[in-house]
């Protein structure tokens, strides 16, 4: 009988330190970009404000990153092959930092986004800006009227956060 009271705390110990692993693995980007990356800000264009299962946030658009005619002609993304894994190099313009190249090969040298295209559009994990939910509609209509600009943080692998979205 001591065995299986021993041994007991030992297993929700042990569960406790996998969740733990689990929850930093599923945030390390995301951290990692927060702590050690360089801030880079981008045009951001609304996509949708509300989701009743995730509650209030602005769905973010990045037009300067979503160039379908660069994309298309790159020549190490194939459109109508695998999707997956993608690689957005970037170029600063206007002052303000716009797609270069897209590559499924991960750059030698930044800056780059380390994106996905497996969805509809190419997404960084920047899309998303969550707010309290009073100010969610008051944010939609701000970046509705354009101009709006994102800063980002990005790490030297790509891993990028969003900071903040500053409206004119």
């Amino acid at each position: 009988m001591s065995t299986v009271t021993s041994s007991r705390p030992v297993r929700v110990v042990g569960a406790v330190l996998v969740m733990l692993v689990l929850v930093g693995v599923a945030v390390a980007g995301q951290l990692s970009a927060r702590l050690t990356g360089d801030e880079y800000t981008f045009r951001v264009a609304p996509v949708d404000p509300i989701d009743p299962f995730r509650g209030a946030y602005v769905e973010l658009a990045y037009p300067d990153l979503q160039e379908l005619e660069r994309w298309e002609a790159s020549d190490d993304v194939d459109i109508e092959g695998a999707r997956g894994e993608l690689f957005v190099t970037l170029r600063e313009e206007g002052g303000v930092w716009v797609a270069d190249d897209y590559t499924r090969e991960r750059p030698d040298t930044g800056p780059y986004l380390a994106c996905n295209d497996r969805d509809w559009r190419i997404r960084c994990g920047i899309e998303s800006w969550f707010l309290p939910q009073a100010k969610a509609q008051a944010a939609q209509d701000a970046v509705n009227a354009g101009d709006s600009i994102a800063t980002v943080r990005i790490d030297g692998r790509g891993n990028a956060a969003l900071i903040e979205v500053t409206v004119p």
